[in-house]
Order: structure tokens, then C-alpha cells, then sequence
């Protein structure tokens, strides 16, 4: 790959078979005929670059069952070891092994989008598969555990890593085959179908677990893996312009120099370009996400205490919340990723995140913070509204990536979108690591104050109350792009 200065943009030039026309927009794969006229090759190439385009998209939306299946449950196989105990160990340790598989997952993402966005990229489908290997095995061998620190370690840790493995490599071939159109979409679909399997698999596992125990569950759930991630990965090609490692060769009667010259510009090209991190914008969206994250990983894990000892609502209803948190982001990951790039109504990058932002907020102080005793109703319109605008604030991400993109082209200046990607999932680690982490005080902060009183969130005395705040403070924050971007204008 070359790139080649022109006035006002910066222009990559990927490696392409020489029939190639310089004007289509959509990534294709071609094949040669020599045979066949220029013209002659067009169809072929259009229908089977949409093929494939539609195989990737498949792939990567199946694929979600088998990365995020266990992370987004892990809550239904804590509360029965708990329940069931027969582990050697503190019951505490089993609380850190959610926030610690969601950390490992989010936190290696830079390091392995950085790995596969060129240099490796042809070991993509090979380092999935053995992400796979990796995820199967840990589950397997937990499912032998006699003490709490082997979950942490085979659940929170080895399958998290192996499950982040398949993810990234598979979501950059994602990007890239989307790269001109419907990135935002394709990107929507997906975490719709990652919302989907957050509200499925709950009842998936606590049926197994309540019939055969979860020792036999886990190595039903490594069977599962295994067959899922093997049959989609095969589905997601690499994308030709990441396997093009040099530009082919230079037209005849091109002199030495030039060859060289072009040379030297392709092995340039392998590196991954970082003149991204020299502008605030990159900064800034990443502060937003890191704080959006805090906030929406609070409900997912207090909810159901709080809907047993404020609400004083039963264990089912309290499951049933859970259900409903995750069910609007099917709707939502699709909606928001069609609100970055429609071409009805133009609304930027940083209005569609900060609609997302401040409607969470509204819906934590004015419903969730409201709630009273036995009012299941508003605790129900709580997960359906902050689930879909909470939910959906990732599916934003295409249209902040775009935005990134646009900035480059002003500046003259490559960017790598995978590379892109891959920091702003770890900017969501960081959110999640620190919700966690923050979580636990402001509880105990409440408790301390009001001494365990408990009548509503913090409309009466709440031990609630600081995380309710919290939460809504960080949505806020979540969306505070917006804001300097008007102020930008302003300025």
C-alpha cells in the first residue's frame, strides 16, 4: 500500500489484480480471465464481492453467541455456585469473575487489533480458531474446578483471552469489507445480535444448570463453542487489501529509482499509522466512553438486588428485569447505526452519542432513582428505556470512526480503522474495570449514610443512591462529545 499526497486528502492505494477499476467504491475480490474483457468482468466481481460481504456479516452475527454467551450470563452461574455451593474458597472471589472476563476481553482488545491489522493479518482465521481452542479448553477444565480461584482463572482469565482472540481478528475483516459502505450498520447488526444472545442465553443456562449441575453444563457449552466458531470463522475471509503486503509490479519501461522508490513507500505502508493520536478528537471520544461504560455496567450488576431489597420484588421478577435490559439493544445497536450514516436526515457522530448519553441519564435519576417499594412497572420501563439508549451507544461507534476518518483526510494524514476500533473497546475495558471497581464503595458509601434504609433509590434514603447518581452522571458524560464540538464551532 502507498500513499499519495494530493491537495486537501490523503489517498491509500491498496494492492488490486491489474483489472481492477480505480472508481468502485465497495471492496471486491477479483479473479482473473484473461479471457474476458474489462467490461466482461464487472458483474462477476459485483455479485460475488456482495456474496462474500453477506457471508461476513452473517458469520460475524452467529459469531456473537459463542464470544459473548457465558460474559453476558455469567450472573445466572453465580448465583448458583452460591446457591449450590460445593467449592473450596471465599463466595466473594466468584463476584470478580464477571468484571474480571469483561476486563481481560475489552483491555487485550488494542493489543490484538494491533497485531492483525497488517502485519499478522494473514493469521487472522488461524488465530481465531485457536482463540477457540484456547475458550473450549478453559471451559472444559472448569468444569473439574474444586476451588473458586480455578473459575477465575479458567472463566475469568484463559476463555475471556480466547474469546478476545476470535473477536478481534474477526471484527477488523468485519471493518474492512464494510470499510466504503454501511460500516455503521454492518457494525449495528452485529451488537444486535450480541443483545440477542445477552437475552437468551440467561435462560439457556439456568435451565441446564437447573436439571444437570454446571459442571455438565460448561462442557456442554464447550461443545457448543467449538461447533459455532468454527463454522462462522470459515464464513469471514480475510479482506484482499489486508493480505496485499506489496504493490505489484511496476509498469514496464519504470526505471530503477521509481521501482525502488515504491518499494520502500510499500514496506512503509505495513505500519500502523498513529498520526491519529496527535488530535483531541480521539481523546475525546475515548474519555466519553470510558465514563459511558462506568455508568451502564452498574445496573447490569446491581439491578437484581436492588429489585429484591428496595423494590421487594421476587427472585423472577428479578431475573425478568435482567431479560428486559438487554432485549432493546437488539433493536437499539441497529437503530443508532442507522441514525450515524442515513442519508434521509443528517445528524453527526457526536449528536447520536449524545442522544444515547442523555437519555440513559434521564431514564437512571427519573425511573430507576424513583422506584419504590413493589413498583415493578417502573422498574420494567427503567430496563427497557436505559437498556435501548444505554445499549446502543457502541453501534455510534461507526460514525465516530468516520468522523476520525474525515479529520485524517483533512490533515493529509493515513489512518487505520481496525487499529481504531480496537482503542475504543479498550476504552470500554477501562469503563467497565473502573464501574466495577467504584461500584463496590458507593454501595458501601449509601449504607453507611442511611444506614440501610431503603424506600426508594434516592427519592427517600437509599444505601442506592451514590450509584444511582453515578450512573446518571457517567451516561451524561458519555455524550459530553457533543459538547465540544459545539463549543468547537463556537470558538
Amino acid at each position: 500500500m502507498t500513499k499519495v499526497d494530493v491537495p486537501n486528502q490523503a489517498i491509500e492505494l491498496q494492492a488490486q489484480p491489474s483489472s481492477a477499476s480505480r472508481h468502485e467504491t465497495e471492496p471486491e475480490v477479483i479473479e482473473h480471465d484473461d479471457s474476458l474483457t474489462a467490461s466482461e468482468h464487472v458483474p462477476t466481481r459485483r455479485t460475488g464481492s456482495a456474496r462474500k460481504m453477506a457471508c461476513v456479516l452473517l458469520g460475524s452475527a452467529v459469531l456473537q453467541f459463542p464470544i459473548w454467551g457465558f460474559a453476558m450470563s455469567y450472573g445466572i452461574f453465580q448465583e448458583y455456585y452460591i446457591n449450590h455451593w460445593t467449592l473450596k474458597g471465599s463466595h466473594d472471589l466468584t463476584g470478580i469473575i464477571g468484571m474480571t472476563s469483561n476486563g481481560v476481553m475489552y483491555l487485550s482488545m488494542p493489543f490484538l487489533f494491533a497485531l492483525f491489522t497488517k502485519r499478522w493479518a494473514r493469521y487472522r482465521q488461524a488465530a481465531a480458531l485457536l482463540g477457540t481452542a484456547i475458550a473450549c479448553v478453559s471451559y472444559l477444565l472448569s468444569s473439574f474446578s474444586s476451588n473458586v480461584w480455578h473459575l477465575v482463572f479458567t472463566q475469568g482469565v484463559f476463555a475471556a483471552f480466547g474469546s478476545a482472540l476470535v473477536f478481534s481478528p474477526m471484527t477488523l475483516s468485519l471493518g474492512e469489507w464494510y470499510k466504503t459502505s454501511h460500516r455503521a450498520l454492518a457494525y449495528g447488526i452485529t451488537l444486535s445480535c450480541k443483545n440477542i444472545v445477552g437475552s437468551v442465553c440467561p435462560f439457556l443456562f439456568s435451565g441446564v444448570l437447573d436439571q444437570h449441575g454446571f459442571r455438565f453444563t460448561l462442557r456442554i457449552w464447550a461443545v457448543l463453542v467449538a461447533g459455532t466458531s468454527v463454522f462462522t470463522i470459515l464464513l469471514i475471509p480475510t479482506h484482499p487489501s489486508a493480505l496485499s503486503l506489496a504493490i505489484q509490479d511496476t509498469a514496464e519501461g519504470e526505471d530503477a529509482e521509481q521501482d525502488a522508490r515504491r518499494t520502500t513507500d510499500t514496506i512503509r505502508s505495513r505500519k500502523i499509522p498513529w498520526h491519529f493520536l496527535h488530535h483531541r478528537t480521539i481523546y475525546i471520544y475515548c474519555i466519553a466512553i470510558v465514563l459511558q461504560s462506568a455508568g451502564y455496567g452498574i445496573p447490569q450488576t446491581y439491578l437484581n438486588t436492588y429489585a429484591s431489597e428496595v423494590a421487594k420484588l421476587s427472585q423472577t421478577s428479578a431475573t425478568l428485569l435482567l431479560t428486559l435490559f438487554n432485549i432493546p439493544g437488539i433493536a437499539s445497536s441497529s437503530f443508532f447505526g442507522y441514525l450515524s450514516e442515513n442519508k434521509h436526515f443528517t445528524l453527526s457522530a457526536t449528536t447520536v452519542t449524545c442522544i444515547s448519553g442523555l437519555s440513559s441519564a434521564l431514564s437512571a435519576f427519573l425511573l430507576w432513582g424513583l422506584t419504590t417499594q413493589g413498583n415493578l412497572a417502573t422498574l420494567i420501563l427503567f430496563s427497557i428505556t436505559f437498556g435501548f439508549f444505554a445499549g446502543g451507544y457502541s453501534a455510534t461507534w461507526g460514525g465516530l470512526m468516520n468522523d476520525l476518518e474525515s479529520e485524517a483526510r483533512q490533515s493529509n494524514e493515513a489512518i487505520d480503522s481496525g487499529m481504531v476500533y480496537g482503542l475504543l473497546n479498550g476504552a470500554r475495558g477501562i469503563g467497565y474495570v473502573a464501574g466495577g471497581l467504584v461500584g463496590v464503595p458507593l454501595l458501601k458509601a449509601g449504607t453507611e449514610k442511611y444506614g440501610g434504609i431503603a424506600s426508594s433509590g434516592f427519592g427517600v434514603q437509599s444505601s442506592y443512591g451514590p450509584l444511582i447518581i453515578f450512573t446518571g452522571l457517567a451516561s451524561v458524560f458519555g455524550g459530553w462529545g457533543a459538547l465540544w464540538k459545539w463549543k468547537k464551532l463556537r470558538l
